[in-house]
């Protein structure tokens, strides 16, 4: 609209284009307030539905009156002003909220957010600027084309007279004067001056919104690194006021290389810790649940247990020859291999006995106690990376508290553990004598179970006798007291009957 308005040129050799896309826009004006009416909205977190309520809904809106207004038949103006005149369809813009609602929903659903900030800052000003050109080259009608070197030149003039000519000029000299890049004729007329001092005070203003807005931008671009991965320079300034030798730096820094490089997340945890459990479950499930089901130990578990274990898992990242575990060191964890390659070497570090890659797991035996192990919860072989190797660990506190609550589950793992070590010779054959102990250990256990529940309830009986007790005791208080007064009363009764 502003730009027919100011170029005429473009209205009149376009005019037939213009007006069908005027009211395919309108067409599309009214689909949206039709919309409007069966839009849903939740009240107390329902969503409702109702169509009465909403149409009573959006009627009383102030969006339904801006609605309206846009839509208002202002084209019958051409009647009477002409059919050059699209100013008069200047009220669509009251649809202009609906853009910006369009663009915030948008911006939280698109997965780059920054780069769609960025995007719409940039489309923001290129708007601008088509319509700082368009009032230029309508000032510069006004003043007379080629007055002087500030206006626009005369359209007589072969290499000026065309309508893109036109624009493209009149888009760069805006250009130039909104980003105060590059030299400018200087003004002469009062007109000019004012328009020149608009636009520099608008220039200020786009210049602090954009230097604002990237600065958001690069902080949480910032902000977001901080929270997938360490903060490197703290570290570094760590290692270097400590002095660390530039072997352990450089191993540090490929570290961190491969990280940023690889996109990897090791703080997966603390980044979920936002959302409610539910999504954090599924999220884990999604992601985490089919390198779980792959261990032995867990095949045929409960869904239910699975979907708990998932959120104990720990990303961990470790880096060329690093040793994740080493041969009669106590097992804390479990490690499921989620990219990488592992070699099991000897105790020289040099000879390999076996590669393991993605999907093996090592380590499950050494979190469950399982009475009879001979190694003790011990590591049984060294297992060092090969290359930068991404595992998940699974620690025995998190499986051991887990597994409190399901009982059955707790007993097919026991049991898949001995198996396990039965296959690999681990195992120590125990005696009748032993089953007995254990039993003796288990009925031990209910008997003090049952001698608490006891105290319990011996304590809340106490609790009760001692409240009977006092009650009974103020009964006691009150019926002596009642005494006294009918002793006294009746005293008094016969002091007046004497006196009569």
């Amino acid at each position: 609209i502003v730009q027919r308005t100011c170029f005429y040129a473009i209205e009149e050799k376009f005019v037939a284009t213009w007006l069908t896309l005027d009211y395919i826009c309108d067409l599309f004006y009214v689909l949206d307030t039709v919309i409007g009416f069966r839009t849903g909205f939740l009240e107390q977190g329902i969503l409702v539905r109702d169509l009465s309520l909403l149409k009573k809904r959006y009627m009383r809106s102030s969006r339904f009156k801006w609605d309206i207004a846009s839509l208002l038949p202002t084209d019958l103006l051409y009647l009477k002003l002409g059919i050059h005149t699209p100013l008069v369809r200047v009220n669509r813009f009251l649809r202009t909220g609906r853009m910006n609602e369009a663009l915030d929903r948008m911006e939280t659903r698109t997965s780059y957010p920054n780069t769609f900030r960025v995007a719409k800052l940039m489309l923001y000003i290129f708007v601008l600027i088509h319509w700082n050109a368009c009032v230029y080259f309508s000032l510069s009608n006004y003043i007379g084309f080629g007055a002087d070197p500030w206006v626009y030149p005369n359209i007589s003039d072969p290499d000026f007279a065309t309508t893109r000519r036109q624009y493209f000029y009149c888009f760069w000299f805006s250009t130039l004067i909104l980003t105060t890049v590059g030299d400018t004729p200087p003004p002469e007329r009062e007109e000019e001056y004012l328009f020149l001092v608009a636009d520099m005070l608008i220039a200020v203003l786009v210049f602090a919104s954009v230097v604002g807005s990237m600065g958001d931008v690069i902080s949480s671009l910032r902000d977001r690194d901080n929270v997938f991965f360490p903060n490197h320079e703290l570290v570094k300034g760590y290692l270097r006021s400590r002095r660390i030798s530039k072997e352990l730096q450089k191993r540090v820094n490929d570290w961190y290389q491969h990280l940023h490089i690889n996109k990897k997340i090791t703080r997966e945890n603390e980044i979920l810790q936002h959302l409610p459990i539910t999504l954090q479950t599924a999220i884990a499930v999604s992601v985490h649940l089919p390198t779980l089901s792959k261990v032995t130990i867990f095949q045929n578990c409960e869904n239910s247990l699975l979907e708990q274990l998932v959120l104990k898992l720990t990303p961990q990242v470790y880096s060329p020859g690093e040793y994740v575990c080493k041969k009669g060191d106590v097992g804390h964890e479990m490690y499921i291999i989620k990219e990488g390659k592992l070699a099991v070497v000897a105790d020289d570090g040099v000879t390999q006995f076996a590669v393991l890659g993605e999907g093996n797991f090592f380590g499950e035996i050494s979190i469950l106690n399982i009475k009879g192990n001979k190694s003790g919860n011990r590591r049984t072989a060294n297992i060092r990376s090969i290359g930068y190797s991404d595992l998940f660990s699974l620690s025995k506190e998190d499986l051991t508290e887990t597994l409190l609550e399901y009982p059955a589950a707790k007993r097919l793992l026991e049991e898949k553990g001995r198996q396990i070590l039965t296959k690999m010779g681990m195992l120590e054959e125990t005696d009748e004598g032993e089953g007995e102990v254990e039993k003796t250990e288990d009925k031990v256990k209910r008997l003090e179970a049952s001698l608490e529940a006891l105290q319990t309830k011996l304590a809340r009986l106490i609790a009760e006798l001692e409240s009977s007790a006092r009650k009974m005791i103020h009964l006691e208080c009150y019926k002596r007291f009642l005494f006294r007064i009918n002793n006294s009363a009746k005293k008094i009764h016969f002091a007046i009957t004497g006196i009569n």
